[in-house]
């Protein structure tokens, strides 16, 4: 039986189900005899308590990075050498470091680290913290979502009722003689959703190079919105700054139809002399805002230039379907068609942010429409090779075939929205070092101005790390090991979860004893 203590209760709480001998991690096929071996073999060498302990360096990582050497860290100010680090002393001799995968199907350990991460980063920007000013909460915010237009019919979930439902006396077919419509009802996880119709009358040309151009059509959407802006305030494009200026948050997330939808947190603030969070233009309150951005949407475009002499040039622009909410703090959340809240959009986006293509493959080699995405933009790249003799940017498709051909960053900002996502790790690194100091030295950590100490910029360090590494491979020893970090994950998460529910449990409680 192989059980988890990572969360022990403590006193005066209620016990956590997953805790304890009567609680064992899910394992996968742990009985079969290979594995039955590698536990004894565990056993007997006694390298199991080496193995906890590494798992937990890595926050239960399932793909870690194995290094092997040593490093001094030094005051800058003294040229003393402060501590040293040497990975021999280690289990197993190496330093295991998480891989830090944003996707959820990669490394679910990681992949909620780099959650977390967003929410902090985009709640910062909406409601203030971790160094941003709390003024920006008192700033016009809207949610806007942009989607990928239509390349042919697709089936799709659409909340009970039929996917596409005939009207009456209409058969109408296309031209391969395939139906036109679809009288099933599909479940929110059937796999059938997002596939076409009819696959041959499916544009999956285009909506590979769609996809290719989506994050231009993104930068050309910032600048046009920009120039809307600016027509508004009556000030020409290039003084826009000393008036107002416009801060995002994106992330893209790929939907069941392999394409990829970008979802977005705009604020409006003052000029940019006043720093992150200054007041807004009086003048431009969250509805107007919310119409300028409907009113560019749909005026983007892009030229995309053909593969080869076979191939066509494309004006691509957004979808029809412009989803823009405004976001209003204290808002009721049980309302589906009611305003946003901060909390809820922060924790949108931070999910959106670990969701890639991978999640959309079905049983065994995957979903047919995902499939014909993929050697879509396979084919393309080796077409561009055949058709150009430079090195044309359309010959880079074959390495984004994972992602379907979007080459732009799932997670995106601008400057002065919050804080950086480099900031929180760096962060997470000195509370881990001062944290080990106080444990060495036996002294009490000093709280005050933590946080501020935590998220000073790099010119404010009085130590630097000089070490010399070297990869050994990445991974655990086996799949035993692997599958025990991936059990511990998922119970680390239902603890997380576990959690959440006390804590929003113990909110209503207290909301009813005001």
């Amino acid at each position: 039986m192989v059980t988890t203590d990572t969360h022990a209760p403590t006193a005066g709480e209620d016990r956590f189900p997953g805790f304890g001998e009567d609680a064992p991690l899910d394992i996968p096929d742990l009985n079969h005899p290979e594995n039955a071996k590698l536990i004894a073999h565990r056993m007997r060498d006694g390298t199991m308590d080496d193995f906890s302990q590494a798992l937990g360096a890595t926050h239960h990582c399932a793909h870690p990075v194995r290094l092997a050497g040593s490093s001094v860290t030094v005051d800058t100010t003294t040229g003393e050498i402060v501590s040293s680090f040497d990975a021999g002393d280690l289990p197993f001799g190496v330093l295991h470091r998480a891989c830090g995968n944003r996707r959820a199907s990669v490394c679910p350990s990681c992949s909620r680290t780099y959650a977390r991460d967003t929410y902090a980063l985009i709640h910062a920007g909406v409601a203030g913290g971790k160094s941003v000013p709390d003024r920006v909460r008192d700033n016009p915010l809207l949610f806007v979502t942009l989607t990928a237009p239509s390349f042919g019919p697709v089936h799709g979930h659409r909340s009970g009722r039929a996917c596409r439902p005939r009207r009456r006396d209409d058969r109408a077919r296309c031209p391969h003689g395939r139906p036109l419509w679809c009288t099933r009802v599909h479940d929110r996880d059937d796999e059938i959703n997002g596939a076409p119709l009819c696959a041959e009358c499916h544009d999956t040309a285009s909506a590979v190079m769609w996809q290719w151009h989506a994050p231009e059509l993104w930068r050309r959407f910032t600048i046009a919105f920009r120039r809307a802006l600016a027509h508004h305030l009556a000030v020409p494009d290039s003084r826009l700054g000393e008036v107002a200026s416009i801060q995002y948050a994106k992330v893209a997330e790929h939907q069941a139809r392999g394409l990829i939808h970008f979802h977005a947190l705009i604020r409006l603030d003052g000029p940019a002399s006043g720093g992150t969070g200054s007041p807004a233009p009086p003048s431009l309150d969250g509805d107007t805002f919310a119409a300028l951005v409907r009113q560019v949407v749909p005026t983007v475009t892009t030229i995309a230039e053909p593969v080869d002499f076979e191939d066509t040039p494309r004006v691509l622009a957004f979808g029809a379907q412009v989803d823009v909410r405004t976001v209003r703090a204290g808002s009721r959340t049980d309302d589906p068609a009611g305003p946003l809240t901060p909390d809820q959009v922060a924790g949108y986006l931070a999910k959106y942010s670990t969701k890639d293509s991978s999640g959309l493959h079905g049983r065994g080699q995957g979903r047919p429409h995902i499939l014909a995405l993929r050697r879509q933009c396979a084919e393309m790249a080796a077409r561009a090779a055949i058709f150009h003799d430079r090195d044309h940017e359309y010959q880079r498709m074959g390495k984004w075939v994972h992602c379907l051909g979007f080459r732009g960053h799932f997670g995106t900002k601008s400057r002065r929205y919050s804080l950086t996502l480099g900031a929180l790790r760096r962060a997470r690194s000195r509370w881990q070092a001062l944290a080990a100091e106080s444990r060495r030295t036996g002294q009490p950590l000093d709280t005050r101005d933590l946080e501020a100490r935590l998220l000073a910029d790099d010119a404010d360090e009085t130590t630097h790390v000089i070490g010399t590494w070297t990869y050994i491979g990445t991974g655990w020893r086996d799949h035993l090991e692997q599958a025990l970090a991936l059990a511990v994950a998922a119970r680390s998460r239902e603890y997380d979860l576990w959690k959440a529910e006390r804590r929003k449990d113990r909110d209503a409680l207290d909301r009813r004893g005001r």
